[in-house]
């Protein structure tokens, strides 16, 4: 008589790599970023989120390497947080605004792709990590005066299939489960323009949509919602989160993967008129030095000082205007995170991630995040 097997022995006998799987939890992903310093565990709520990804690596001669002298404690710490929460899982983000410069170089040949990835393994396995986060800002374009090149799409999604594999390997070997591989993308056309996202996201487990820095007064001479969840009649660039996600489902990327970024941090323009309290009006930066965290427009400017917090219902976005020093500030609020979440369940994406940790020091937005998706 036969023996009939299920799935998984049919695949481990043929030695098929099982898909990931995809729970119905949400991720609540929170980037960490030291700046050079060291991390009190304290101070992170590991309860409440899924994973980490600490910022950042860099590239340096083609390899991955640690970002800062803090770097080794800082895994500890994070690692520990695993007694707290033993489903949490720690990354390593390489790369960021600032640190993008050599991946277009990395990425050029297999030669040079594969002297990346063994160096990527290493640190993964030197440092106890779940995974890697790729920040590359941006593939085909200039972000921080970067070296780029129109061969970065398929470079791109070449590096990303073969880390893949690496990781793959690299779990089986160590007998883990799974690494993670995950990628910060922009919010934007330019990005789909300029990557293969329909073949980019079979090798990823999540896709961070850096749905944020929309609108800016160093870029924008107009006032705007930074990361608006809904595009407005009135916005003059059309943009918003849910157009972003839209095209990036179009684009072949499937809801489960996309992970929805939301910003922990405002931006202010000075010099701008009353009218519609200073929204999509004129202005530029601020005269004053204002600190725009969440933690400190909470503590300091919503609705004190002269600043009078505001709703904009059609892009379900906080802003503030203060009418005697003509200052618009635009930023998330705990409404504007609530309805996120909601949008996120509702739209069967596969999560929730923010930038950055710290400008949240009474953990205001993300337990209102923790509140709808109730991934505990």
């Amino acid at each position: 008589m036969r023996r009939k097997l299920n799935t998984l022995a049919f695949m481990t006998l043929f030695g098929i790599a099982p898909l990931p799987a995809f729970s119905a939890q949400k991720a609540v992903i929170g980037y960490v970023f030291a700046r050079g310093k060291p991390l009190a565990g304290g101070d992170i709520a590991a309860e409440k989120l899924t994973h980490i990804n600490y910022a950042f690596a860099n590239i340096r001669d083609g390899q991955m390497v640690e970002g800062s002298a803090d770097d080794a404690a800082n895994f500890r710490v994070l690692n520990g947080l695993k007694a707290r929460n033993p489903h949490l899982k720690v990354l390593v983000s390489v790369g960021g605004w600032t640190w993008s410069g050599n991946f277009s170089d990395m990425a050029l040949t297999p030669e040079s792709r594969k002297r990346f990835i063994q160096s990527a393994v290493a640190f993964l396995r030197r440092y106890q990590l779940d995974g890697l986060d790729i920040d590359w800002e941006y593939p085909g374009q200039q972000g921080l005066n970067n070296t780029y090149r129109p061969e970065d799409r398929e470079n791109s999604t070449a590096l990303l299939a073969e880390l893949r594999k690496a990781l793959d390997r690299a779990g089986k070997t160590r007998g883990r489960q799974r690494y993670l591989l995950t990628m910060a993308t922009e919010a934007s056309d330019e990005w789909l323009e300029h990557t293969e996202m329909g073949k980019a996201q079979a090798s990823l487990d999540f896709v961070n949509l850096m749905a944020y820095d929309q609108f800016g007064a160093d870029s924008d001479a107009i006032t705007g919602h930074h990361a608006p969840l809904f595009t407005s009649p009135a916005n003059p660039k059309h943009n918003s989160a849910a157009t972003s996600i839209d095209h990036f489902i179009a684009a072949g990327v499937p809801p489960r993967k996309l992970v929805l970024g939301v910003p922990f941090y405002g931006k202010a323009w000075g010099n701008v008129p009353a009218t519609e309290h200073g929204l999509y009006q004129r202005g530029g930066p601020t005269e004053a030095k204002l600190e725009t965290s969440f933690g400190a427009i909470s503590r300091d400017l919503e609705n004190k000082n002269g600043f009078v917090r505001q709703w904009d219902d059609a892009s379900k976005a906080a802003y503030l205007y203060n009418a005697d020093r003509k200052i618009f500030i635009t930023y998330e609020d705990e409404q504007s995170v609530h309805e996120k979440a909601r949008f996120v369940m509702d739209r069967g994406l596969g999560g929730i991630m923010f930038w950055e940790y710290s400008e949240d020091p009474d953990n205001k937005l993300l337990d209102a995040i923790d509140g709808v998706l109730a991934h505990r």
